[in-house]
C-alpha cells in the first residue's frame, strides 16, 4: 500500500465518514439497551430494598439474581440454531429479549420488597435471564454486522452506551427515588427499556451467514470444536483470564483507598461518578479511534501497558498527602486508560469468534471474562491488610505483566489481526 493511500484512508473527511456510520453508531444505542437492566437488579434494587427496610442477610443473597449473567452460554445455542419469525435471527430476538426485558423490570416495580421479597427475587431473576439472553445476541449482531477493522471503534460505542445506560439506572433512579415512589421509577424505566426495541427495528439487517447451524447438535457442538481447533486456543482463553486481572484487583480495592487517605463520600462521589465517568467515555472513544489507526494487536499492546502504569498511579493516593488534584489526574487517567483497554479486549475477543455460531462463543469468551473480576476479588481486603496500599497497588501492577506477555505469542506487535487457524 502506498502513502498516498493510506493518507486518503486516515484523512478527516474518510475518518468522519467511518465514525458516523449508522453500522457503527447503532452500537451505543445498543449499549443503552444493554446496560440499563444491570444497575435495576444490583446497586439500585438493593438501595430500594435498604429503603424497605430489609435485613442486610437478604440482600446479600439477592447477588444470586445475577448468575444468568456469567451462565449465558448455556444457553446460547438457541439463539445461534434458531430464528424469530419476524425481522431477522439477530433482529428478532433483540427485539423479543428488549420488551420481555422491559416488562420484566415493570413487573419488579409492582413488587413489594417489604412483603414479597421471594417474589422480587423471581422477577429479578426472569429480568437478569432476559439480559444476558439480550447481551449474548446484541455482542453477536455486533460481531456479523461490523467488518473486522470496525470492531474496534464500534466496541468502543457499545460500551459507552452501556456506561451511561449504568449511570441511568443508577445515578439517575436514586435522584428519581427521592422525588416519586420506587414503583414509578421502575415504570419509568420498564418503559425506557420497552422503548429500545425502536433502535431495533430500525437497526440495519445481518446479511445472511453461510453454514449457520442446521440442528441443535451443530449449535452446540460445532461452536466449540471450531473454536479450540484454533491455533493457540487455550492459551487464548489464558489471556482473557490474564489481560486485565490486575485492574480487576485495584478495582475492588479503589473505594477503601480513597475514604482511608481522608476523603468524603461527597469527594469520591464528585470525582470517580462524575469526572471518573466523563474520563471512560472519553477513553472508549479515543480507543476505537486508535485501534482504527495502528489496528487490534498493537492497540492491546498499548492500552495493556496504559492500564498497568495507571494502576501504579493509586500508590500515589497512598503515600502522599491528600490531595484533589492527584485524586482527580489518577482517577482520569485509570478510566482513561480502562475506557480503552475495555473496547480493545471487547474487540479482541469478537475477533476470535466464527460468524456461524457469534452468539454461543462470544457468550463463552464473556462469560470467562467475569471469572477473574470475581475470583481475584475475594482475597483482595486481605492482601492489603497484610501489605498495606501502596504495595498492593504495585502488585497488581506487576501481575499484569503475564498477560502482555502472552500478546506475543498469538498477537505480535507486527501481525495486524489475531493468529487463528
Amino acid at each position: 500500500m502506498n502513502t498516498s493511500t493510506t493518507t486518503s484512508k486516515f484523512s478527516l473527511p474518510a475518518m468522519l465518514a467511518i465514525i458516523f456510520n449508522w453500522r457503527l453508531l447503532v452500537q451505543f444505542f445498543l449499549g443503552l439497551s444493554s446496560g440499563l437492566p444491570l444497575m435495576l437488579t444490583g446497586s439500585t434494587l438493593q438501595a430500594w430494598m435498604t429503603n424497605a427496610n430489609v435485613d442486610l442477610k437478604t440482600i446479600g443473597l439477592f447477588a444470586f439474581v445475577g448468575l444468568p449473567y456469567t451462565l449465558k452460554f448455556l444457553w446460547s445455542p438457541i439463539l445461534d440454531r434458531f430464528a424469530p419469525p419476524f425481522l431477522d435471527r439477530r433482529r428478532g430476538w433483540m427485539a423479543f429479549t428488549q420488551i420481555a426485558t422491559g416488562v420484566a423490570i415493570w413487573g419488579l416495580g409492582l413488587c413489594n420488597p417489604a412483603e414479597s421479597t421471594f417474589l422480587v427475587a423471581v422477577m429479578a431473576l426472569v429480568c437478569t435471564f432476559f439480559s444476558a439472553t439480550q447481551d449474548i445476541v446484541v455482542d453477536a449482531y455486533r460481531r456479523e454486522i461490523l467488518k473486522d477493522e470496525e470492531l474496534g471503534l464500534g466496541s468502543s460505542f457499545y460500551v459507552n452506551g452501556y456506561r451511561v445506560a449504568m449511570a441511568i439506572s443508577g445515578a439517575l433512579a436514586l435522584m428519581l427515588a427521592d422525588q416519586i415512589p420506587w414503583p414509578s421509577v421502575y415504570l419509568i424505566m420498564g418503559c425506557l427499556m420497552g422503548a429500545m426495541v425502536l433502535i431495533t427495528l430500525i437497526a440495519p439487517k445481518v446479511p445472511t451467514v453461510a453454514g449457520a447451524p442446521r440442528n441443535f447438535k451443530e449449535a452446540v457442538v460445532l461452536p466449540f470444536k471450531e473454536y479450540f481447533n484454533q491455533r493457540d486456543a487455550w492459551w487464548m482463553l489464558v489471556f482473557i483470564l490474564f489481560y486485565k486481572v490486575g485492574d480487576s484487583m485495584a478495582s475492588n480495592m479503589t473505594m477503601p483507598l480513597y475514604l482511608s487517605a481522608g476523603f468524603s463520600k461527597t469527594e469520591v462521589g464528585l470525582v470517580v461518578k462524575g469526572l471518573g465517568l466523563a474520563a471512560t467515555l472519553i477513553g472508549g472513544f479515543v480507543g476505537g479511534v486508535i485501534i482504527l489507526r495502528i489496528k487490534l494487536n498493537r492497540s492491546l499492546w498499548l492500552f495493556g501497558f496504559l492500564q498497568a502504569i495507571s494502576t501504579a498511579g493509586f500508590t500515589l493516593i497512598a503515600w502522599l498527602p491528600k490531595s484533589n488534584a492527584i485524586l482527580s489526574g489518577v482517577i482520569c487517567f485509570e478510566n482513561i486508560t480502562a475506557g480503552m483497554g475495555t473496547a480493545a479486549f471487547v474487540a479482541f475477543m469478537a475477533s476470535l469468534t466464527d460468524k456461524r455460531f457469534t452468539a454461543t462463543q462470544y457468550a463463552l469468551l464473556s462469560s470467562l471474562m467475569g471469572v477473574p473480576r470475581v475470583v481475584v476479588s475475594a482475597p483482595t481486603g486481605m492482601m492489603v491488610e497484610m501489605m498495606g496500599y501502596g504495595p498492593f497497588f504495585i502488585f497488581c501492577t506487576l501481575i499484569a505483566i503475564p498477560g502482555l506477555l502472552l500478546l506475543n505469542k498469538f498477537a505480535p506487535w507486527k501481525q495486524s489481526a489475531p493468529t487463528s487457524a
